[in-house]
């Protein structure tokens, strides 16, 4: 039994594995997942850089691009459109031939009709801004007869002055707030005596500025005592006709909105004859109570037309 092996029992060998192996690599299962973690890290690192360089190769595209652009525009910029109101220029030249007999109360009565002859142009560009401030809230016809009156009695700043209150009230008496008027007057007079040497001024900044002067009538004032025509002068009739008319691009509430609104599309030139034009009209066909829209020419395209309206509907019918 000596000289020879059991049979139960296996003779091992020790393998010993050379140092460039492949195995030589192989490590524990631990580090095995923090190697392939790391490995996953850096291709991710790699990823970003690359994304990076993109990114930043995108943007600088676009700034060369937009760079571009910006010197188009400013060498070709693109037209400035502004809003208008569908057909306003047929409105108008119908309105035109309405308005052709002239025989409005505006056309006689007006603010331009109510200066004296014989007067200095002083005294008569201060006529025109008390008929305008006399004819706040009156119609024409009274404003008138009162302006007759002034003038009668010899109407100018230092006139107006020496005037009694009580005989200031008797010519002008039945304007509309004629009371206040007098107050409004009377201290008007004397900012133009200081500050003005018995004439008015001659912008709508300084006219405002004066008593009971609001600025329908600073910019009627410029207009016909001073030939300059600056803005619209917008009364109760312009701006309702506007409104109904549609040249504002949504409802106003007030006359100086309205002018606002006008202003922005209306070209200038047809500035000085607008008021003239829609306060006649507005006096004779588009009346604030049942407007007489069966005797206009605009009837069929006036955005508020009645007699569109009933036409519309005898068509549906």
């Amino acid at each position: 039994m000596s000289g020879t092996r059991s049979p139960y029992f296996t003779r091992f060998r020790v393998l010993t594995v050379p140092a460039n192996s492949a195995t030589a690599n192989v490590t524990p299962k631990s580090n095995g997942i923090s190697q392939a973690k790391k490995m996953k890290k850096d291709s991710c690192s790699d990823t970003d850089q690359v994304q990076t360089k993109r990114k930043i190769k995108k943007e600088t595209k676009i700034e060369i691009k937009q760079e571009v652009i910006d010197s188009f525009n400013d060498e070709f910029p693109k037209p400035v459109i502004k809003w208008e109101p569908n057909n306003w220029m047929l409105l108008l030249n119908n309105i035109r031939k309405m308005r052709e007999d002239k025989n409005a109360p505006i056309d006689t009565m007006g603010c331009e009709k109510c200066k004296g002859e014989n007067y200095s142009e002083k005294d008569k560009r201060f006529h025109l801004l008390v008929s305008l401030m006399l004819s706040s809230q009156t119609k024409d016809h009274v404003t008138h007869a009162a302006m007759l009156r002034l003038i009668d009695h010899g109407l100018s700043v230092e006139s107006v002055l020496k005037m009694q209150d009580s005989k200031l009230g008797d010519l002008i008496y039945p304007v509309g707030f004629w009371k206040k008027k007098i107050s409004y007057l009377k201290r008007t007079a004397e900012v133009l005596k200081k500050e003005y040497d018995c004439d008015i001024p001659n912008s709508v900044e300084d006219l405002v500025k004066l008593p009971g002067v609001g600025p329908k009538m600073a910019y009627l004032t410029m207009t016909c005592a001073w030939n300059k025509v600056v803005g619209i002068g917008v009364d109760v009739h312009v701006h309702r006709i506007a409104n109904r008319l549609k040249w504002v691009r949504k409802q106003t509430s007030e006359p100086e909105k309205t002018r606002k609104e006008l202003e922005d599309w209306l070209p200038q030139s047809y500035w000085r004859e607008v008021n003239w034009l829609l306060v006649g009209f507005g006096q004779q066909i588009c009346l604030p109570i049942n407007p007489r829209c069966s005797d206009c020419l605009n009837k069929d395209i006036c955005p508020s037309s009645s007699a569109k309206s009933r036409k519309l509907k005898r068509e549906h019918l």
